[in-house]
Order: structure tokens, then C-alpha cells, then sequence
């Protein structure tokens, strides 16, 4: 399949700019692959789609507060640091974006903090975007690590123009999120709240959690046609023995299993073993699934509404079939269901 087959016009004003009032009462659309039907519901809804002994995969990674911003030394330009990912914990090295790219080199200095108690330099170029930072501050470990959270703020998709606000450091951070690592959320699991998820247990519903560490890649465009030739960033997944034993069962029982998210269905096709069975994994991925494919493991899922051309349409449209998700998101448009990180979601049965 080509690039071109993914896109579509997606109006502005369908970004989501704030998640719903409540988790629960997001939007969902359900989309029924046998029968080929379309339904409009809340997402409180998808508790009647599960039956005792079926599973939900969850993502429990948790977003840590990744932008920051700092000065660079003389000029005192103000410049967005993004943290991407930790390289080396002992000479706190980490490997981040930063904006605007073209005033940044090496052997820059940044300063953060009204204090500026926290000093970064810049020590290599590593992309066209990209740089390593070697954070220099007087201090240990942890108090290094609590100084990050302390000057870092929610990493809210760039498409959001709006500042963050307090609500978000608990909007965009699943309520299941455990394992600090991620820099953009599971959006799928925004949806669910405790209220939700209690009813599903008492329902006989088993969650089997496993992490995959959300990095930019997820989100990274696809700028080549002939879809084989695009390369997905590596990122951190980690599969628990009691997850595979909860998930095997289901296969064995021929249950319903539903992948809560995109990452998670990356996360499980990263991980089968010969016979189709869920193995641990503690390791990382770049697996890039888009049609055709052959799924192993889940039999269901759930999605939020993705953006044109973008990997994450691509995989749901390897799971439901080309044609009918993009008629799915036609109607989307037509009845204005909302895109993206803060937006509705849909059930794919």
C-alpha cells in the first residue's frame, strides 16, 4: 500500500484541544468488522461489548513532564529543550530536540530555572533535530531527577496552541500509568476512568498490563510513498510473565482480547512465539505494522481518531481493512467526533 491511500482532509477545528469532562464520557464509535456496521456511542458504552474471561491489554508506562524550556548563555534566547530519552544516568547525558534547532551548537550553553541551578551543554548533533545534553548540576542522582520534574511541564502535543494548564498533569497521564518513561501518552487508555474500570473487574473482565515507553517515533511522518521503506524509531517495551499467563488463557478459552491502544498492539506483535502465543519481553521495538498483516494476538481493540498518513492509521487499517476505516473516519468528520491525543475514541470489534 502507498502513503497516498492514508490521507484525507481533516478539518482544524476537529483537533481536540481539551480532553472531555469526564474520561468516560468521551465519544466512541463502534466499528463491527464481520457485520460491517458503524454505531455511535459514549465510551462508558464498551463495557457491553465484554463478557466474564475477556482480557483488555493496557500500556502502564507514565508520561513524565518532558519540555522544558531555558536560556542559552549570552544571548539569552529562550529555547524549548525536549527530552527524548536518557542515554547514560552516571554523566546524565540525555538525547533531546531542541527549538529553534538552527541556534543551537555544540558547546552551547543552556540555563534553566529562575535560579538557572540547573546548566545543560550541548556535546553533539546527533540529527538534524536532534542533540545529546550533558545536564551539569550540583547534586545526586534523585535530586537531579527531582529538579527535571520540577522545571518540566506536561509534553502536550505541539498541535495543542494552548498553554498547559494544572488539569493536564493528570488528564494526560492514564489513571493505570506506573512506569515513568514515556513522552507522549497512550491516548487510548486516556478514556478509561476508575469508575470504569471497576465495573469491568466486577464484570469478570482480567487486564493484563505490559508497558511500551512512548517515544516521539510513534508519532514521526511517514515522508516515503512505498510504505516498506519507512523506519520506525526503537522504543522500550517490557512484557510481564502474569500478563502472558492472563492473555494465553484467553487465547486457549477463545475470548475476546482487546488491545487498549495502538502501543499495545505493537507491543504484543513484537513478542509471539511460533504457536501464536504472547512470550515476556524486556527489550525494545521498532516494529511498524501496516496492511496487510496478520494479527496473533488481540481480536479486538481500541484507538482514538489519528491524522492523516500517520503509522498509527496505518496499523488500524491493517486491523479493520482499508476500506471500511476510512469510510469509519468519513462519517467521524460528518458526525464532528474529535481527533487526536484529546479526542474520541473508537472500539474495533
Amino acid at each position: 500500500m502507498k502513503l497516498s491511500q492514508f490521507n484525507f482532509d481533516l478539518p482544524k477545528e476537529l483537533l481536540a484541544e481539551y480532553p472531555s469532562e469526564h474520561r468516560d464520557e468521551a465519544r466512541l464509535m463502534v466499528l463491527n468488522r464481520k457485520e460491517q456496521t458503524i454505531e455511535h456511542k459514549q465510551f462508558k458504552d464498551l463495557i457491553n461489548y465484554f463478557d466474564e474471561g475477556d482480557v483488555m491489554m493496557l500500556n502502564n508506562t507514565k508520561v513524565f513532564p518532558a519540555r522544558m524550556f531555558g536560556n542559552k548563555e549570552k544571548t539569552g534566547a529562550r529555547i524549548e529543550v525536549f527530552l527524548l530519552r536518557e542515554l547514560n544516568a552516571e554523566h546524565r547525558l540525555w538525547d533531546v530536540l531542541v527549538d529553534p534547532a538552527r541556534k543551537i551548537r555544540i558547546g552551547n550553553k543552556l540555563f534553566f530555572g529562575e535560579d538557572e541551578s540547573l546548566v545543560a551543554e550541548v556535546i553533539d548533533n546527533t540529527t538534524s533535530r536532534g542533540r545529546t545534553l550533558r545536564f551539569l548540576f550540583d547534586g545526586s542522582y534523585e535530586e537531579f531527577r527531582h529538579k527535571l520534574l520540577e522545571l518540566g511541564q506536561t509534553p502536550l502535543p505541539k498541535y495543542i496552541k494552548r498553554e498547559v494548564e494544572p488539569s493536564d498533569e493528570e488528564r494526560y497521564q492514564t489513571i493505570f500509568a506506573k512506569h515513568e518513561g514515556a513522552v507522549a501518552a497512550p491516548t487510548a487508555g486516556l478514556h478509561f476512568s476508575k469508575h470504569l474500570m471497576k465495573r469491568l473487574e466486577i464484570k469478570g473482565v482480567d487486564f493484563a498490563e505490559m508497558t511500551l515507553h512512548v517515544g516521539l517515533g510513534t508519532f514521526n511522518p511517514v515522508e516515503v510513498e512505498d510504505l516498506s521503506k519507512h523506519k520506525m524509531d526503537s522504543e522500550q517495551i517490557i512484557i510481564p510473565q502474569e500478563s502472558c499467563d492472563v492473555v494465553n488463557k484467553a487465547l486457549e478459552e477463545k475470548r475476546r482480547i482487546c488491545a487498549v491502544g495502538t502501543t499495545v498492539m505493537r507491543t504484543v506483535e513484537s513478542s509471539v512465539s511460533a504457536d501464536n502465543r504472547l512470550n515476556t519481553f524486556n527489550g525494545w521495538t521498532n516494529k511498524f505494522i501496516f496492511p496487510p498483516y496478520d494479527f496473533s494476538i488481540a481480536n479486538c481493540m481500541v484507538t482514538n481518531f489519528h491524522t492523516p498518513k500517520s503509522t498509527l492509521l496505518m496499523m488500524i487499517s491493517a486491523f479493520a481493512g482499508h476500506d471500511f476505516v476510512m469510510e469509519a473516519y468519513q462519517e467521524a468528520i460528518k458526525e464532528k467526533y474529535k481527533f487526536y491525543s484529546y479526542g474520541d475514541a473508537m472500539l474495533i470489534i
